[in-house]
């Protein structure tokens, strides 16, 4: 999937820009990489073109027209607009993009959505996330050097005429989420719709957070690991990602939205409110309330009350157990490691008084279970371990076959939602005109029927039925995934008593052994 981001710089350096995409600088600091004579490292491959520049750089063109049109002169000017589309790690290996194709897509993007602005394109083989996804910066100096012929985009004079600024509005930034769009399905490019919210919301500012703060924490772990210490945590959570994971934990439990309420703040201290039709949550030490939109999709008003009712339908598929769980067989201690690593006499009484208890407990599982030879044991071991894998298997393929049923619905309620517009488009007057009044909906239309056309469906399904075959799938899911559960808790117990017969016997050959040795 394509993606589209935004920066806007005020630095009057305009040289900066180009430095920044041809030389190593450092993600967490933006100072460049030296090398060992002290000089700036260029980066390892690029590849960079420029527009609207005529024969001088990037910055000179800025410069010049600055200084032709009396602009830019403040502190507060924004100097520079800043534009990156990322493709999607799978187009390099899947539909053959390369680093040159990516460059003209970005070269072509740039010459349609940013004309008489100069303009550097610089395709980079790799993000600084390590995801491998070919992604194009484009960098635009902020005032336009020549007056351009007006596109259907453009709705103010200052959006053509030479002299006057970029402007980066909402309705911008729309449109150029459509251009991405179209331009991944003309070049048979992986592609989601940008203009609806895919999944947790993650800001710019709390990224570069969760990558400070994972740093931070890899450096501690390192330390303690050298120490001979087990790190407590491994992965660095932000306090939003702290905010999600809670209200999740709860969601997953909840059936109505009293319930929701009520235990958020029971449990997290959370509060959630509803205005206009929106929902929003304030975590403990916080006055402010953070909308869901700000979160996560997932969080919103429909979303929830989606989540709502799928917890009641699992709730009439898998009836909690009123009886009381036994507790879970651990494993044995091994007492004189540990007491040859230092620890006291205190530790060794508890220990011998917990391993008595679960060698009991070990003892009365294998005779429930009848596996009283250890031949037994490893055949139902062997059994389990079949079922458990079987199991898991038809969970896997049930749940991809719900995921593509999923998304054929999405793609056909798209289509049939906007297949009148594109009905109307062939009968009005100015096609040219409503084209681009419905360009989003009709974008999402066509690739609707670019995914049927390239999964071979002439004759479209039936909402109803794929609901339907979906509830079947989802009922079927459930059951082996209580037969993959079920068969995973007796897998793991048995397991353990197996580590704790072994355990036991060896405990038993070494008290054996140390008389012999003392004999001799």
């Amino acid at each position: 999937m394509a993606t589209i981001k935004h920066l806007t710089s005020k630095n009057s350096n305009y040289a900066a820009a180009e430095s920044y995409l041809t030389f190593q600088h450092n993600e967490y600091t933006g100072l460049p990489i030296l090398d060992e004579k002290g000089r700036p490292k260029l980066r390892d491959s690029y590849l960079l073109d420029t527009l609207e520049c005529g024969e001088s750089s990037f910055a000179m063109a800025c410069l010049i027209a600055n200084r032709k049109y009396g602009k830019n002169g403040r502190r507060e000017d924004v100097k520079t607009h800043h534009y990156i589309i990322s493709f999607d790690p799978k187009d390099a290996v899947e539909n053959g993009l390369t680093m040159e194709r990516a460059q003209a897509l970005g070269l072509q993007f740039c010459k349609e959505n940013f004309p008489g602005h100069p303009a550097i394109v610089c395709t980079h083989p790799d993000g600084h996330n390590s995801a491998g996804n070919i992604h194009v910066h484009i960098v635009i100096g902020s005032l336009r050097v020549r007056t351009v012929e007006r596109q259907p985009f453009m709705d103010k004079p200052c959006d053509w005429e030479a002299g006057k600024k970029h402007r980066c509005t909402s309705a911008m930034l729309r449109h150029l989420r459509v251009a991405v769009m179209e331009m991944c399905e003309q070049a048979d490019l992986n592609q989601i719709n940008l203009l609806e919210a895919q999944g947790d919301h993650v800001s710019e500012r709390e990224y570069w957070a969760q990558r400070r703060g994972q740093r931070r924490l890899d450096h501690a772990n390192a330390k303690l690991a050298a120490e001979g210490q087990q790190p407590t945590q491994t992965v660095y959570q932000t306090e939003l990602d702290k905010l999600r994971k809670q209200i999740y934990a709860v969601l997953n439990k909840t059936t109505t939205f009293e319930e929701f309420s009520a235990l958020l703040m029971q449990e997290h201290g959370i509060a959630v409110k509803e205005s206009r039709g929106r929902l929003s949550y304030c975590p403990p030490g916080r006055t402010k309330f953070i909308t869901a939109k700000k979160l996560s999709k997932k969080l919103e008003k429909e979303q929830v009350l989606t989540a709502f009712s799928q917890n009641i339908q699992l709730a009439a598929i898998i009836q909690p157990s009123s009886e009381k769980k036994p507790d879970k067989i651990r494993k044995l201690v091994d007492i004189q490691a540990n007491v040859a690593a230092g620890k006291g006499i205190g530790y060794e009484r508890w220990a011998k008084k917990f391993n008595l208890k679960r060698w009991s407990q070990t003892l009365c599982l294998l005779q429930e279970k009848k596996l009283l030879s250890e031949d037994a044991l490893r055949q139902r071991i062997a059994e389990l371990q079949t079922q458990h894998d079987d199991a898991l298997a038809v969970v896997k393929d049930l749940d991809a076959r719900m995921v593509s049923l999923k998304e054929l619905r999405g793609h056909l309620a798209v289509y049939r939602q906007y297949k009148p517009l594109a009905q109307k488009l062939q009968t009005v007057r100015n096609p040219a005109k409503f084209k681009e009044q419905h360009r989003a909906e009709l974008a999402v239309y066509e690739a609707a029927c670019a995914y049927f056309k390239a999964n071979g469906l002439r004759t479209l399904p039936d909402l109803k039925k794929l609901d339907a075959e979906y509830q079947t799938l989802s009922s079927e899911k459930n059951g082996f995934y209580t037969r993959y559960k079920k068969a995973q808790i007796e897998l793991r117990e048995l397991r353990t008593a197996q580590q704790n017969v072994e355990a036991f016997f060896r405990k038993e050959e070494r008290s054996h052994a140390v008389p012999q040795q003392e004999v001799k």
